[in-house]
């Protein structure tokens, strides 16, 4: 059964917490992994990255998209 997607701003915003951390680990390994030369823990280090950026941006849409949302409800833009 898919895991059904937290729409409430307290899960959104503790979903980009743990998302920023994690991009914060991993920029730390990759700092150290450049400091070996070695290219393929790097490259891989480098691909762990990305998807953690990608859910990170997606969590910021979905949270610009509630504020967005709730100024248009109002009788804003």
């Amino acid at each position: 059964m898919p895991r059904k997607t937290s729409n409430s701003k307290a899960g959104l915003l503790l979903s980009l917490g743990s998302s920023a951390i994690a991009v914060v680990r991993t920029v730390r390994q990759m700092r150290r992994t450049r400091g070996t030369g070695n290219r393929l823990t790097t490259a891989n280090t480098v691909a762990g990255l990305l998807p953690l950026i990608t859910s990170a941006l997606l969590i910021l849409r979905r949270l610009r998209g509630r504020s967005s949302g709730r100024s248009r409800a109002a009788g804003g833009q």
